[in-house]
């Protein structure tokens, strides 16, 4: 009886040291998180606001929830055709960096060839190159092959900085797979680009949605090249028609507010609809390890 006293009791103990260690993550979590999305609740209470209540409260719940702030950002700042701008840029840019990334790690992940180290070493050199280095020689490029103030003038840097990035998680991700997945798909009479589409693919989903993520994020606030390749005001995209927003009506910060309001939304969205395969990937890995 006494050993099963014991026993009892330290399984009693082990359950409360697991309680306490999950609570105190828990705990870190909350505070965490809530670290991050108390400055979006601030933004977004705020841009109900007028400028006098804005000055008194600004942490303070808004005593007349003001619709008009979004009215005038959106009216004012063009944000109609600048949000149709960065929507183009930023999902032509995701679909053919992902592609073109996913289909290049591929081929560097599961097949062996001479210059196969090479090509990943260059692809993952670009990371370290800084986009603010390249601006001049951009904008001397895109001018000479007549790109300037054209969507395709910006899609072409914005595919070229992602892909180091996205052949780095997708190929990381790819070398995980055991080679006995392929060799039954070629016993099955399968090509090379089928196994690709038909296994790999499905099989990368987790890592296919972080790079998009990423991407889109990327491309969605990107300022450094929408600035110097594009002048056209017809072409603008979001973070050009904020920045100009705000140098010319300064004093209206709940307009402000309701113009950054507006242009986290996509980002969000992007996020919770692959939000699933996020999570679905770590717990793959969570239970891998």
């Amino acid at each position: 009886m006494k050993a099963k006293n014991k026993a009892t009791d330290h399984e009693k103990g082990l359950k409360a040291k697991r309680f306490s260690k999950k609570s105190i993550l828990y705990a870190i979590l909350i505070i965490y998180a809530l670290i991050n999305v108390y400055p979006i609740l601030w933004m977004i209470l705020n841009s109900f606001k007028s400028n006098t209540e804005f000055a008194e409260s600004p942490f303070a719940f808004p005593a007349e929830w003001l619709i008009e702030n979004y009215v005038t950002a959106w009216e004012t700042a063009r944000l109609d055709t600048y949000f149709l701008n960065s929507i183009i840029v930023s999902l032509v840019a995701v679909v053919v960096t992902v592609f073109a990334g996913a289909l290049a790690s591929y081929f560097l992940a599961r097949f062996s060839f001479k210059l196969n180290k090479m090509m990943y070493a260059f692809f993952v050199f670009g990371m370290l190159i800084p986009i603010h280095a390249t601006l001049v020689p951009m904008f001397l490029l895109m001018k000479n092959l007549g790109l300037l103030n054209t969507h395709t003038g910006l899609i072409l840097p914005y595919i070229a900085f992602n892909l180091p990035i996205t052949i780095f998680i997708l190929v990381s991700f790819m070398k995980a797979f055991p080679k006995d997945i392929e060799e039954s798909a070629i016993m099955d009479g399968c090509g090379v680009f089928r196994i690709f589409w038909s296994i790999i693919l499905p099989m990368t989903k987790p890592a296919l949605a972080t790079v998009v993520i990423l991407n889109f994020i990327n491309n969605w606030n990107e300022f450094s090249f929408a600035l110097v390749l594009i002048n056209e005001e017809a072409l603008k995209t979001l973070p050009l028609g904020l920045a100009n927003f705000a140098g010319q009506y300064t004093t209206n910060y709940g307009a402000q507010m309701a113009g950054l309001t507006m242009a986290i939304i996509p980002t969000i969205a992007i996020y919770m609809l692959l939000e699933e395969h996020l999570v679905k990937g770590m717990t793959a890995g969570a239970v891998k390890g």
